[in-house]
């Protein structure tokens, strides 16, 4: 639980919502493993709290983890991480193999095909 909240702060410069930015920062933890498959989140109430941000700013989070299929929420068991870096991985992997196939077919040449990708996922970052 500490994890998430340890030396990390929202960023208000940011051009990421705070909802993304808490997110990001727990779908970065389990997919490093630091947060690991059955680890108990903070209370959606007692992160926002600690935070300074609305309690609706972190149930969208959650929310949005949720249908990615990152945390399962049980009701007043709370919410847990139910995967980490496996199931985005794999989401990762699929979509480069789907990239990796359009790059071939029209003839691309790598070394553009990746400059493309990087400038996209660089105007994401900004978005």
């Amino acid at each position: 639980m500490e994890t998430i909240e340890r030396k990390w702060t929202l960023d208000p410069e940011s051009s990421v919502p705070p909802f993304d930015q808490v997110r990001l920062r727990i779908l970065d933890l389990a997919a490093s493993g630091a947060l690991a498959a059955g680890t108990k989140l903070p209370s959606v109430r007692s992160l926002a709290t600690n935070l300074g941000i609305a309690v609706n700013t972190v149930a969208r989070a959650y929310r949005e983890l949720e249908q990615a299929g990152i945390v399962a929420t049980a009701g007043r068991s709370g919410t847990l991480i139910t995967s980490g870096g496996d199931v985005i991985a794999e989401k990762v992997a699929a979509a480069a193999d789907v990239f990796a196939a359009v790059v071939r077919e029209v003839g691309m040449p790598t070394r553009k095909a990746i400059a493309l990708a990087s400038a996209a996922l660089e105007r994401g970052m900004d978005a």
